[in-house]
């Protein structure tokens, strides 16, 4: 689940800070893999529109240019300990998601750094509900774990709030600041990253090529706000 942010090319940043995200899994009744999806961009969004006391954390981590976010899994007492410490739960249907203040890369807290961060698969056992605003497109070419693409979609979630406008952050918020997570047809997808939307370019540190476009933001406010390479 260890993901990189979407422009980062230098894994041997000194001053590289990360996101931790913890995603409850247990055993018994695990969540739907896209309400995961789902959870994990709102709790990102959670955090960028009120950091609270997290402030200086949240300026810290983004003045670095990176935005590097890391997914680890937690039941029962490891979930417990999660809560215990600073940070905020979002809670999305079947899924459970705590977003943590931004800390050093080689300085977790001790009761997050050592849940697993690999190996989660998760699915979909329910039928999808239609989609609503911002929708984030995964790309269909592109095999992520569970995690993996969780943190995409946090990243792809960010990116859509950077190019909002204040107005239009103000009416995602007044639904919530709810997304929908989905993936792309195959014959879509390039169509949407050439068309001027927050596309994610991931790093390449876990599973993908480097350079790999992984996820696209899609709102009708969106479009064209976003320079293409």
């Amino acid at each position: 689940m260890n993901d990189s942010d979407p422009n980062d090319s230098d894994p041997n940043v000194s001053d590289l800070m990360v996101l931790p995200l913890v995603v409850r899994i247990e055993r018994a009744a695990p969540p739907e893999r896209t309400d995961a999806l789902e959870a994990a961009a709102m709790a990102v969004l959670s955090l960028l529109d009120d950091p609270g006391e997290w402030a200086d954390e949240l300026h810290a981590w983004q003045s670095t240019g990176k935005i590097r976010k890391v997914v680890r899994r937690a039941r029962g007492a490891e979930w417990r300990r999660a809560e215990a410490l600073p940070g905020r739960t979002v809670g999305h249907r079947t899924a459970e998601v705590r977003v943590h203040p931004p800390v050093p890369l080689d300085a977790w807290p001790r009761d997050l750094a050592r849940l697993q961060v690999s190996g989660t698969e998760l699915t979909d056992t329910r039928e999808l509900r239609p989609v609503e605003p911002p929708v984030l497109w995964a790309n269909p070419g592109l095999s992520m774990s569970a995690g993996k693409a969780m943190a995409q979609a946090g990243h792809a979630a960010q990116l859509a709030w950077w190019a909002s406008s204040p107005a239009e952050r103000d009416a995602w918020r007044a639904r919530g600041l709810t997304v929908s997570a989905r993936t792309a047809a195959r014959d879509d997808f390039a169509a949407l990253v050439a068309a001027g939307l927050p596309v994610v370019r991931d790093a390449g540190f876990t599973e993908i090529e480097p350079g790999s476009c992984t996820f696209v933001a899609e709102a009708p406010w969106l479009y064209g706000r976003v320079s293409q390479p």
